[in-house]
This record gives C-alpha cells, sequence and structure tokens, in this order.
C-alpha cells in the first residue's frame, strides 16, 4: 500500500510524533511519499518564523524528512482529479481549501491513502482513503 503524508502527519514527525514516528519505522519508505503541495505548506510555515534556533531547528528537521522520502509530482493526472474533487464538493456545499483538496488529488490520482488527523474534513472527498498514524497503533 502507498501512504501520501498530509501536512500535519509532517509537521508531527518533525516534532517527533511516537506514534507517527513508529508508523513510518513500520512502513516500507518506498511506500510513503510527500506531495508538492504539502512541501510548499511547510516551508511557509517555516519561512513565516523569525530567525531563531527554533526556526533552524525545524528547517533542519524538514530537510531531513524530505531526504527521506519520495516527493509527488504535480501531473496532469492530479490535476485533473483535482478539479473534480473541487467541483464535487461545491456542488454539495462542502469546500475545502484549495491545498487540502490538492493533497488529496495526489492520494487518489495514485490510488494511496492519505496519512492525516484531518479525517472529519478529509472525509468528504468521496473515495478517498484516510488514517490517522497519530492514534493507530
Amino acid at each position: 500500500m502507498t501512504y501520501v503524508l498530509d501536512t500535519n502527519a509532517v509537521s508531527a514527525l518533525m516534532k517527533g510524533s511516537p506514534a507517527v514516528v513508529d508508523r513510518l519505522a513500520a512502513t516500507d519508505r518506498a511506500d510513503v511519499a510527500l506531495p508538492q503541495p504539502v512541501i510548499a505548506e511547510i516551508a511557509y510555515g517555516i519561512e513565516r518564523l523569525p530567525r531563531s534556533a527554533r526556526r533552524q531547528a525545524l528547517q533542519a528537521r524538514f530537510e531531513l524528512v524530505c531526504s527521506e522520502l519520495q516527493r509527488l509530482e504535480w501531473t496532469d493526472e492530479v490535476s485533473h482529479t483535482y478539479g473534480r474533487i473541487k467541483a464535487a464538493l461545491e456542488r454539495r456545499g462542502a469546500r475545502i481549501e484549495d491545498f487540502d483538496a490538492a493533497i488529496a488529488a495526489h492520494a487518489i490520482a495514485l490510488d494511496a491513502t492519505l496519512v492525516t488527523a484531518n479525517l472529519d474534513h478529509m472525509a468528504r472527498i468521496p473515495g478517498l482513503r484516510v488514517e490517522d498514524w497519530g492514534t493507530q497503533a
């Protein structure tokens, strides 16, 4: 099975969440990937911080995570899937943030499971499989 990490899952890894770190350690790294929107969100969060030891530590952790996990390209299939997701949610009056839809589109296009702590929010997306590594053994 392939897993796509949501921004909150990467953040949990960077914070050293034992449940998320343990689950990643028990999963073949070739089966775990980061979509580009997650990389953008984490980079933005770090850039917003004032220059400090904390910012440097977060940047180092982020670089480590990125060096250990494969990245997913934003392909035409992802773009088409994103369009279907956004349109379906709008028709139901259940809009979500664009980056959330884009992250979900990466998982669906890859036929992967999205690892996220935001189960209620992401459950709005038809056909998206989700898991919360922070609560599962």
